[in-house]
């Protein structure tokens, strides 16, 4: 893919990148998120439950960031080396449609499907 066709998606991936760092540094604000919900949820008058599935919702969240974080690094690593919009697995053209609606994506959606698909 050119750098013409990839610019578009570079910087769709950069302000996301962006927009992730800035939720992850908010919600972590320069301590471990466990710390975070810690004390966010420290008020006697929560249960010890709705603490529990408040942070267990909170490391989820940090989690997920964080993996979609490092798809869109791996992404702007693949427009840098000239291997962006091919399927990681079997090497064929992402659509653009595809790409349009994930520019993280690394496969194509066959592959992607076999990846999902339980064992």
């Amino acid at each position: 893919m050119t750098t013409q066709r990839t610019a578009p998606f570079k910087k769709q991936l950069l302000a996301q990148r962006a927009s992730l760092l800035a939720q992850l540094s908010s919600l972590r604000d320069n301590e471990g998120r466990v710390e975070a919900s810690a004390e966010h949820f420290a008020p006697a008058q929560d249960s010890t439950a709705q603490v529990s599935t408040a942070r267990e919702l909170e490391l989820t969240l940090d989690a997920r960031e964080s993996i979609e974080l490092d798809m869109v690094d791996a992404a702007l690593r693949r427009i840098e080396d000239g291997s962006y919009g091919l399927c990681i697995d079997c090497g064929a053209e992402i659509p653009a449609a595809r790409l349009d609606a994930a520019p993280e994506a690394s496969r194509c959606i066959a592959c992607q499907e076999k990846t999902e698909k339980p064992q």
